[in-house]
């Protein structure tokens, strides 16, 4: 016997025929038709099933996750006491902290901060550089250049 699309068949046990309700109570399924008694689940008609609604209706059901958190790149920050690690009249780029090992990326923007007094004379080019920081890398004889701000929106 060939096989064909006419004497195609699903093995035994593969398809299970539907639960028939509400058939009397001799069938196992009538009376309350497996609804459970009384509320309105239970009535001809209650509760729809699901509708589509749009996406408002989706954000409403959503739980309500509270603050913000920004898609703008954060600056790495390295403090004026860790540029002791430079030698004195040396330039400081993003990309030599990076080989430093003092921030991650190059790429990203790089914020210059307090904390500690400069060990020796420095030339600084960042993007952000706080009041503090500058003060004290002036008072050690350094200069500070404030590189163009770098536009990445990844989120670190």
């Amino acid at each position: 016997m060939s096989l064909a699309l006419h004497n195609l068949k699903a093995n035994r046990g593969a398809r299970r025929s539907r639960k028939r309700l509400g058939r009397g109570n001799a069938s196992g399924h009538g009376t309350t038709a497996t609804r459970g008694t009384k509320g309105q689940r239970a009535r001809q008609g209650g509760r729809k099933g699901l509708i589509q609604f749009g996406a408002k209706h989706f954000v409403s059901h959503l739980p309500k996750v509270r603050g913000f958190e920004s898609f703008k790149a954060q600056p790495q920050v390295v403090t004026v006491a860790a540029l002791g690690k430079f030698k004195a009249g040396e330039v400081v780029t993003p990309e030599l902290l990076q080989r430093r090992k003092l921030i991650e990326s190059a790429s990203l923007p790089v914020k210059l901060i307090g904390g500690g007094s400069a060990p020796q004379k420095l030339t600084v080019k960042v993007q952000v550089v706080t009041g503090g920081a500058q003060k004290a890398i002036t008072a050690a004889g350094g200069t500070v250049e404030i590189l163009p701000p770098v536009k990445v929106t990844i989120k670190k």
